[in-house]
């Protein structure tokens, strides 16, 4: 290959464009998630103490809301896009590498995790009159589960990198 310029461009399909703006709302979207559940658990939870007992339920409740509300709209977006960079890029569903098939099954279960958060802890302390701080705990655990094995799926893809 002496004398040619190679591009990154040239490794995706017809060199277009197309795949480069999937990966970044793939991206992005994982960004939104996982940085959603780093301020829950790294940043809001830590605060409340400062708050009495009502205003901290208060605060808790709008921002649970809030997250889970931003997660039901980037989760189909991470989902549906990471599925076309299989289907398409990356050669298929057929035998994929296992960092792909790993990614694939830990964001599965990720968004089997959330989904039950969403519904039953979220649910049960939406509909109390006085939620209980076990209930919010409940919650924050979930997302909690969720922000590390996010993280393990970004420790997983960047394995797979290669550096030129």
């Amino acid at each position: 290959m002496t004398g040619q310029i190679v591009s990154n461009a040239s490794y995706a399909p017809g060199g277009s464009i197309l795949w480069g703006l999937v990966l970044s709302v793939h991206l992005l979207a994982m960004a939104a998630w996982l940085g959603g559940a780093a301020y829950t658990v790294l940043v809001l939870r830590p605060s409340l103490g400062l708050l009495d007992g009502t205003q901290r339920n208060s605060v808790q409740l709008q921002t649970l809301t809030r997250y889970f509300r931003l997660v039901w709209h980037v989760m189909p977006l991470v989902l549906v896009t990471g599925w076309l960079m299989l289907a398409f890029p990356l050669g298929g569903f057929n035998d994929p590498d296992w960092h792909v098939q790993a990614m694939q099954g830990i964001g599965v279960i990720i968004a089997l995790l959330f989904a039950y958060a969403y519904f039953r802890p979220l649910r049960k302390v939406r509909r109390a009159i006085r939620p209980q701080p076990a209930d919010f705990e409940r919650v924050r655990t979930l997302v909690a589960l969720n922000l590390y094995l996010g993280v393990l799926v970004v420790v997983i893809a960047s394995l797979d990198h290669v550096f030129q």
